[in-house]
């Protein structure tokens, strides 16, 4: 069984691992040692410091129970841009029209923008590719959202995940060659690196005025809103629990960013208390996701073998194990995905 935890100081090797595979472009989790180790004790003192910032960075690790692996990460940033400043580009439409000269024409623009300072975020997702199968990827992502529903307090009333924008085979965003590189001079590579340490550089070279996209290469253009491929699954996951697009970019991909109320979150809206029985079960064919109610103690996994009925969950075995729970104790239960409509 899977279940997801926060962050341990003895995972380091692990994520270490993870890192080396997550390729250009994603900016949360570098394949470098000071990022990493960084980010794990970010991750640590979240959940030890009960009076962590409004910023604490909550990360979370999938591992695997039967034989202790960690085969994920994901995390929740308490509020972006408090700190450091958080930067995007919104892409608006600008009409231009004249009467006399029978001319009517729609350009779009990128403006830099610091709206979404103090919005919670979802970062961090990566899952090792050989156990992206079976529910795993739903429960790396939506575990979040159980956490968010039992501390509200810790999170933004608005939620944003930048989805990863296109680049090609070579990890070449197109994005990147027809803007960025002439305000820096850099790979994309180096300067989505350098994004994580000091966003002072951003403010300094990046233009101040509106862009017209239409003076840009096609190449470019094309990709402005576009999510790369292995990033799909994820955006697609999020939209189906509410999340939407609402034409903020990325800066240096142009990869769009997903926004929603977080108590407009299907999983944060719907999930419910009920208190464990823990017995001998039949599986049904709708799977749930369970957590228990602990912060630095918090425990997520799917689960089938479940019972629902009047406030009680009963539950197998193997799963009051994997949450770390007793007869009694209170659970946070939602279906795992939203009723289909017929």
């Amino acid at each position: 069984m899977m279940i997801v935890r926060p962050v341990h100081r003895d995972d380091r090797a692990a994520l270490r691992e993870l890192a080396r595979k997550t390729g250009p472009g994603f900016t949360s989790m570098q394949d470098d040692d000071d990022h990493v180790r960084n980010m794990i004790e970010t991750g640590v003192m979240a959940f030890e410091d009960e009076s962590s910032s409004r910023d604490a960075y909550y990360l979370f690790v999938m591992e695997d129970s039967e034989t202790g692996q960690v085969v994920g990460t994901c995390a929740i940033h308490g509020a972006v841009g408090l700190h450091d400043v958080w930067y995007s580009y919104r892409v608006g439409t600008l009409v231009q029209a004249s009467r006399e000269l029978g001319v009517y024409r729609q350009l779009h623009t990128l403006t830099i923008s610091n709206d979404q300072t103090g919005f919670s975020e979802l970062c961090t997702l990566f899952l090792d590719p050989e156990y992206r199968r079976s529910l795993n990827g739903h429960l790396l992502s939506k575990c979040r959202f159980l956490f968010m529903a039992e501390f509200p307090h810790l999170f933004s009333d608005t939620l944003i995940a930048e989805m990863r924008g296109y680049s090609d085979e070579n990890g070449i965003s197109p994005f990147w060659e027809g803007l960025g590189r002439h305000f820096f001079s850099i790979d994309f590579t180096q300067a989505d690196q350098l994004s994580t340490r000091n966003k002072v550089f951003i403010a300094e070279l990046m233009p101040k005025h509106t862009i017209y996209t239409n003076l840009l290469p096609e190449s470019a253009r094309a990709v402005i809103g576009k999510t790369h491929d292995a990033t799909l699954p994820a955006r697609r996951l999020l939209e189906s629990e509410g999340m939407r697009y609402t034409h903020y970019v990325d800066i240096f991909d142009a990869g769009p960013m997903l926004e929603a109320p977080v108590q407009q979150i299907r999983a944060v809206r719907d999930s419910l208390y009920y208190k464990a029985r823990i017995e001998s079960v039949a599986e049904q064919d709708q799977p749930y996701l369970i957590s228990n109610t602990l912060r630095g103690g918090f425990r997520c996994c799917t689960s089938r073998a479940l019972s629902l009925r009047n406030s009680i969950a009963s539950l197998d075995a193997e799963t009051a194990t994997a949450l770390n729970i007793r007869n009694g104790d209170t659970v946070r239960i939602v279906p795992l995905f939203a009723e289909r409509r017929a």
